[in-house]
């Protein structure tokens, strides 16, 4: 049998043995680096490529779930290349991907020509001239196919397909070429990023992989040439700062200011779409800021924009609490309106031309309010088209402020069609800081009361109110007695 100081010998080998095991191990593994994890978990990011230099993105890096494509931009995809054409899933809707964001649509980008690729699906329709796309339908759904684009310097432009004026904007854009081409023509790194079905790597060709995760906007090529071939990118860098909470690079940032009045040459009907996407998109107190710090409001709204400074309106609070507000009704899934908008934003300069006629004398306020209405929608669609669709009810929100006043037709003033976008313009005149003597919150009460409970409302608001004139009755003319005559 082993003794005690046998037992402890062997214990003591052991551990010696074992600590000099361990030891050796460690003497041989390599020491790791300070950005050794860096690189292993950020093994694509390591550092910037010439521009049109493609890398690849593998799957096992970027981890976008396949269940997060879209059914209907997979089976465009799929067949364009069984046709023997290239085609990529691109832009925007790789970019939320990345980001953990759900795209608001899928966009493909092909070697084929718009024509070719119409041929290949039974619910397609070619659009644009300027930049001809393709719009394949699955019901409700619509998968936007673009095919790569070339610079116009390119030895397929004829003069004809890519066209631009002499201040640098594009008046055509139809001239054809390879991914890297169209990887170039596109307007920031983080909208240059292609899918590939066959692998489900991403293919990037700008660094926008890069800039994604620095969480930086910036412009692929000279900001100034780009921003001149087509002005609204200035825009654009706008909404995606306020959209993404990202940061515009330098570069990309300095020229805005200073070439933002070339918006000017845009045309209004072209320009309709920005200011929605930009302050109806869920983010438009961060849009305004951003249009603010590069003295773009203007460009889309100068009436407003010469009256933010006002100390005779709360012109400010209103522009925001309206943002505030539609944001907080997207949130909810809550639908918005571009009338409300353009209402709230144009009120205040309603309000000064209508003061100012009303001083001049002569019109009844209601005649006022209209001619108002007309040269202040007049002066805007010069800058911004407002279609008639909404300009229509945004006069009847307007002439709603003026007869929300008259209690005592509560009842028919609630069963007007536009009575909830003007009551919630009126709740945000009021909080904004326009003294209107709690207007807007006798209709909050008014709205939530009984029958019993409103008839007090409105008997308690008729000795605030001057009593109205029941219309006079118009006298029948009488008519003069016929002279007699006698035979």
């Amino acid at each position: 049998m082993l003794t005690s100081l046998s037992i402890l010998a062997l214990v003591i080998a052991v551990i010696v043995l074992s600590t000099l095991y361990l030891w050796r191990s460690i003497d041989r593994r390599p020491v790791p680096s300070a950005d050794a994890a860096d690189v292993r978990t950020n093994t694509v990011a390591e550092a910037r490529l010439p521009l049109g230099e493609r890398r690849i993105i593998p799957e096992s890096e970027h981890r976008i779930a396949r269940q997060a494509l879209d059914d209907n931009a997979m089976k465009v995809v799929y067949r364009l290349q069984d046709e023997g054409y290239d085609s990529y899933l691109v832009g925007g809707c790789i970019r939320d991907l990345l980001l953990g964001k759900q795209p608001k649509d899928f966009d493909v980008a092909t070697s084929a020509h718009p024509e070719q690729a119409e041929e290949l699906f039974r619910r397609a329709r070619l659009i644009g001239r300027r930049f001809k796309l393709l719009h394949v339908r699955f019901g409700r759904d619509v998968i936007e196919v673009a095919t790569f684009r070339a610079s116009h310097d390119s030895d397929d432009n004829d003069g004809e397909h890519g066209r631009q004026a002499e201040s640098g904007m594009i008046l055509r854009d139809n001239v054809y070429g390879t991914i890297e081409e169209d990887a170039l023509r596109r307007d920031f790194t983080i909208n240059a990023l292609y899918y590939c079905v066959r692998d489900h790597s991403i293919h990037d060709f700008a660094n926008g992989y890069l800039d994604l995760k620095q969480r930086q906007i910036r412009m692929i090529g000279d900001p100034e040439a780009r921003y001149r071939e087509d002005p609204v990118r200035m825009l654009r860098a706008a909404r995606f700062a306020a959209k993404l909470g990202f940061e515009i690079a330098p570069e990309t940032a300095e020229p805005i200011r200073r070439l933002g009045p070339m918006l000017t040459r845009i045309a209004p009907a072209r320009l309709f779409d920005e200011p929605l996407k930009l302050l109806q998109s869920g983010h438009g107190e961060a849009s305004l800021r951003q249009l603010k710090r590069f003295d773009l409001f203007r460009t889309l709204f100068p009436q407003t924009d010469a009256m933010l400074d006002s100390e005779e309106y709360p012109v400010e609070a209103l522009v925001v609490n309206a943002l505030a507000n539609t944001d907080r009704r997207l949130a909810q899934g809550k639908s918005v309106t571009p009338a409300f908008l353009f209402a709230a934003l144009l009120w205040y300069p309603l309000q000064r031309r209508l003061q100012e006629l009303l001083d001049e004398g002569g019109q009844p306020t209601l005649q006022c309010l209209h001619q108002a209405a007309n040269e202040v929608l007049g002066e805007q669609v010069r800058s911004t088209a407002i279609p008639r669709r909404f300009s229509t009810p945004v006069r009847e929100i307007w002439e709603l402020q003026l007869r929300l006043p008259r209690k005592r037709r509560a009842d028919q003033l609630m069963e007007h069609p536009r009575f909830r976008a003007a009551y919630d313009l009126l709740l945000l005149r009021e909080n904004s800081g326009e003294p209107l003597d709690g207007l807007s919150q006798w209709w909050t009460d008014y709205q939530n009361a009984n029958p019993s409970q409103r008839d007090e409302l409105q008997h308690d608001s008729r000795a605030d109110q001057p009593q109205e004139r029941a219309p006079r009755k118009r006298r029948r003319r009488r008519r003069k007695p016929r002279p007699q005559t006698h035979d």
